[in-house]
C-alpha cells in the first residue's frame, strides 16, 4: 500500500513538474498528448517493472508461508499446545492441591508446616523449631565431648539439608511459574518468535539444572556425614576396646 501511494505520489510530483515546465503557450492537445506519454510510459516500462517487484514479492511470501513458517503446521501446533495445556493444567492444580501433612501433635505439626511451606524466609523458625522437636546439643556434664561433637554437626547438616529442600521448592514454584509462562506464549506465538521461545526454555533448563546440583551436593554432604558419623562411632569403640584392655592388662599384673 505505501508503494502504491509512493509511486501515484511521484507520477503527480513528475506530472506537475512537466505541466509547470511547459510553454504557455501550449494547447490542449499537447497537454493530452504528454498526459498519454506518462500513461504509456507508467503502464510500459515502470508497469513491467512494478510487475516483476510484485511478484517477487509473491513468491517471496508463498516461500515464507510454506516452507519457511508453514502457517497451517503453525496453527496445528498451536492447538496442540492448548489441548495439552487444558488437559494437564487440571491435573497439576489437583496435585498442587492435595494435602499431604500427617503430623498431629503441635511441635512436629508446625515442624511440617515451616518445611513445607516453599518459602526461604521461614528458614530462621525453621532451625528453631528443629531444636524444640529434636532437642538440643547435650550439655558437658551429660555426655563426652566426642558425643556433643558428633550430636552438634549431625544437627547441622540435618538442618542444613532441611534448609536447602525448602528454598528448592520455592525454587521449583518459580520455575513452574516460567514454564506456564512459555506454554501461554507457544500457545499465541506468532511465526518467527519460536527461536526467541526455544532460547527462553533453554535458560530456564539450565536454572532447573543449577538448582538441581543444588540438591545433589545437599544430598552429597548428607551422605558423607552420615558416613563420617559412623567411622566417629567405630572410632569410638575402638578406643573403649583399648582402655578395656589396659585395664584388664593393669589388673593381671598386680601382684
Amino acid at each position: 500500500m505505501m508503494n502504491r501511494f509512493l509511486g501515484k505520489r511521484g507520477a503527480a510530483v513528475l506530472l506537475v513538474v512537466l505541466l509547470v515546465s511547459m510553454p504557455a503557450t501550449a494547447g490542449v492537445a499537447d497537454i493530452l498528448s504528454l498526459l498519454n506519454t506518462i500513461v504509456s510510459t507508467l503502464r510500459g516500462d515502470i508497469g513491467s517493472v512494478l510487475s516483476e517487484i510484485q511478484t517477487i514479492r509473491n513468491a517471496e511470501r508463498s516461500l515464507q508461508q510454506e516452507l519457511v513458517w508453514p502457517l497451517n503446521a503453525i496453527n496445528q501446533a498451536k492447538a496442540s499446545v492448548v489441548q495439552v495445556r487444558s488437559q494437564f493444567s487440571v491435573l497439576a492444580g489437583r496435585i498442587q492441591s492435595l494435602q499431604v501433612a500427617s503430623a498431629t501433635l503441635p511441635n512436629p505439626k508446625q515442624f511440617e508446616s515451616l518445611l513445607r511451606s516453599g518459602q526461604s524466609t521461614s528458614a530462621s523458625a525453621l532451625q528453631v523449631s528443629f531444636n524444640r522437636l529434636y532437642g538440643s546439643v547435650p550439655a558437658p556434664t551429660d555426655a563426652s565431648l566426642p558425643q556433643r561433637n558428633l550430636a552438634d554437626v549431625d544437627d547441622a547438616m540435618a538442618a542444613g539439608s532441611l534448609k536447602t529442600a525448602v528454598i528448592s521448592d520455592q525454587a521449583s514454584q518459580q520455575m513452574l511459574g516460567v514454564a506456564d509462562q512459555l506454554e501461554r506464549q507457544a500457545g499465541t506465538a506468532s511465526p518467527g518468535s519460536a527461536p526467541l521461545l526455544s532460547a527462553q526454555a533453554a535458560v530456564a533448563g539450565l536454572e532447573n539444572q543449577a538448582y538441581l546440583q543444588k540438591m545433589l551436593a545437599a544430598q552429597l554432604r548428607e551422605d558423607a556425614a552420615r558416613l563420617a558419623h559412623q567411622n566417629a562411632l567405630l572410632k569410638q569403640n575402638a578406643q573403649a576396646n583399648r582402655m578395656l584392655r589396659n585395664g584388664v592388662q593393669q589388673m593381671l599384673t598386680r601382684p
